[in-house]
């Protein structure tokens, strides 16, 4: 690998992180029952105070008490009340636990947390400058999609608290009203050409459905959908419908309506600027946010440029397998051959489920070659629901329920099958799936006795580098035996690479939408319609993209140092392990983990 990207994470990971006792055994192995039970309660004692700000946290994870019927704080002050008590409990832990007194497993709690309070006081002055709608994430379509994914139904109490989320949703469009009206008095208004999709999307989920009864309403119907399959009498089934309509035409939609009608008005108000440098303080913005993503100190141009130095890597070995398929042509031209002729796409929904169903299927049965843990939940694969997959990005990961109740799910955007290469089904649906998303939250899920805060988290450098890395890794366990395949590979590899160079050039280099588009078009062979997409993306959730390639190649920094030095010993399976079995961590505590481990396999 270059020296570049290893000279600069190297000086970020320097500067940025000091030493932690890494997880050397299983936590029960290495209690001390004096310290490690009031740490435990302590930390439980955090847990609940910060889920009484989002009950939408405990319905994701399986906790149905008497939150179930309610929507998290949605106020600028309930939001800078739960990062002070962040920050506050860190100071408190500090000054309780002393990192020598505790057990390595509980020394990493302790370190992880202040590491998240450390990123949480970095934040405090830029909580407001996020946007409350974009076109790819926003609270309209994400709350739906909450209740038809999360809220499950198995009684008459829960389809009542569904029946009074519903009706909830108009205190919840209120309050999203008031804020972005406070925001966009500030400056915080998104990119004109915002606009036009997101009051597009909103007008189909006010008029979603047809009749007094609604029909063609994605909650009302996911409603009947899970009553179906109740033991109810059919008359009190069908008064719970009734009531759902009625708390979405009279509460629900009429705020939403208002919401509209703000998001209408700040249209008027929106530039063409795309980037966040020009919001208040924009720069100081933008950098915490690559510290927050990457977890290093890597600045703008340092990132940039680790990017167009992965695009010439990744460029080089398209042209090896152009070379293998016997095309004959410039790069540009081969990108537009792939982009476009009709083998490379599937010509149904149904097709490309199958496929990808096939590779995960294929997947799971060499994994135990690789990995020592291995998941014990469900993976499920299916599409973007259609009221949200026109603008929603092209493919994501559902965690699954840690009681076993909800499956772990991939999610796929089919609504352009033209923007979904048949080449690229292999790689997505390692990452997404296995061995990527799904194996590393089965495995962060299924912790036991480690903190909440280390068992749900996600760390964007860790999680995501992880999923990119298991891209690679199928390639090395014997998949992409088709070389078009492994071609969709390396176009999803330099997709993240192009990250860096894009979104640190919208963001931090003043380049318009068109320019990144541009850019992608002429350095990859992604679709059209997903470039779009995905510049879209990274205009309105600026620094996210750049977390994958940065977490991808520390780890095979890790691999390979770990190889080197353990020769013969170097045991790949017990490599991973030692990745997974903490949870998500910053780099430069993974580095120390990893190191920790040669050691001890070394002293062995």
């Amino acid at each position: 690998m270059a020296v570049l990207w290893k000279w600069a994470l190297a000086a970020a990971l320097a500067a940025g992180g000091a030493g932690v006792a890494p997880a050397q055994a299983p936590a029960a192995a290495l209690t001390k029952p004096d310290r490690s039970a009031e740490l435990a309660a302590f930390f439980d004692r955090f847990d609940r105070a910060e889920l009484a700000f989002r009950p939408t946290q405990k319905t994701i994870r399986g906790l149905r008490d008497a939150d179930y019927d309610k929507w998290d704080s949605y106020s600028d002050e309930a939001e800078a009340a739960r990062t002070r008590l962040i920050i506050d409990t860190a100071d408190e832990l500090t000054k309780r636990f002393d990192l020598k007194s505790l057990s390595p497993q509980d020394a990493l709690s302790v370190r992880l947390f202040q590491a998240r309070a450390k990123q949480a006081k970095a934040f405090l002055p830029f909580l407001n400058h996020g946007y409350l709608f974009t076109q790819h994430l926003s609270w309209q379509t994400q709350l739906p999609a909450f209740l038809i994914v999360s809220h499950s139904i198995a009684n008459e109490a829960q389809a009542e608290a569904y029946v009074r989320r519903i009706a909830g949703l108009g205190a919840v469009a209120d309050a999203q009203t008031v804020r972005a009206r406070a925001r966009a008095a500030t400056g915080v208004i998104p990119p004109k050409w915002v606009f036009r999709p997101v009051l597009t999307e909103i007008d189909g989920i006010v008029t979603s459905g047809t009749g007094p009864a609604l029909t063609g309403n994605m909650l009302i119907d996911d409603l009947r959908h899970k009553l179906a399959k109740l033991p109810l009498p059919e008359a009190r089934k069908a008064d719970l419908v009734s009531r759902a309509v009625a708390a979405w035409t009279q509460s629900a939609a009429p705020a939403l309506t208002r919401f509209r009608d703000e998001v209408a008005r700040q249209e008027s108000l929106a530039g063409d600027a795309d980037g966040v440098w020009r919001l208040p303080n924009g720069a100081a913005y933008y950098n915490m946010l690559l510290g927050l993503y990457t977890t290093t100190n890597l600045d703008a141009d340092q990132v940039h440029a680790l990017g167009l130095q992965e695009t010439a890597r990744i460029h080089a070995e398209m042209r090896t397998i152009m070379a293998k398929v016997g095309y004959e042509g410039s790069l540009q031209q081969f990108f537009e051959f792939t982009r476009t002729d009709p083998r490379f796409f599937h010509a149904s929904r149904e097709a490309y489920l199958a496929d990808a169903r096939g590779k995960i299927a294929a997947m799971e049965q060499v994994l135990p070659k690789w990995f020592g843990v291995l998941p014990k939940y469900r993976l499920e694969v299916t599409p973007i629901e259609a009221f949200r997959e026109k603008n929603a990005t092209k493919a994501y990961y559902e965690n699954p329920a840690p009681d076993g109740s909800r499956p772990g799910t991939y999610y796929v955007n089919l609504y352009d099958l033209k923007a979904m290469s048949r080449n690229e089904v292999e790689a997505l649906a390692f990452h997404e799936g296995i061995p990527g998303h799904h194996l590393q939250r089965s495995i962060q899920f299924g912790l036991g006795d480690v903190p909440a805060f280390r068992r749900f988290s996600l760390i964007g450098a860790y999680t995501e580098g992880w999923g990119l890395y298991s891209e690679l890794l199928g390639k090395e366990m014997g998949f992409y035996t088709d070389p078009y395949s492994d071609f969709g590979r390396l176009s999803m590899d330099i997709l993240r690479a192009g990250r860096l160079v894009v979104d640190t050039g919208i963001h931090a280099k003043k380049w318009s939408r068109q320019q990144a588009i541009d850019w992608f078009m002429e350095n990859t062979p992604v679709t059209r319609g997903d470039i779009v997409n995905q510049v879209e993306r990274y205009v309105v959730q600026p620094g996210q993209a750049t977390s994958y390639t940065i977490g991808k190649l520390k780890i095979l920094e890790l691999r390979e140092r770990a190889r080197s030095k353990l020769g013969e010993r170097f045991d790949v399976r017990a490599f991973h392990d030692v990745v997974l079995t903490s949870g998500p961590v910053p780099l430069d505590i993974l580095e120390e983990n990893v190191d920790a481990w040669v050691k001890r396999v070394k002293a062995s």
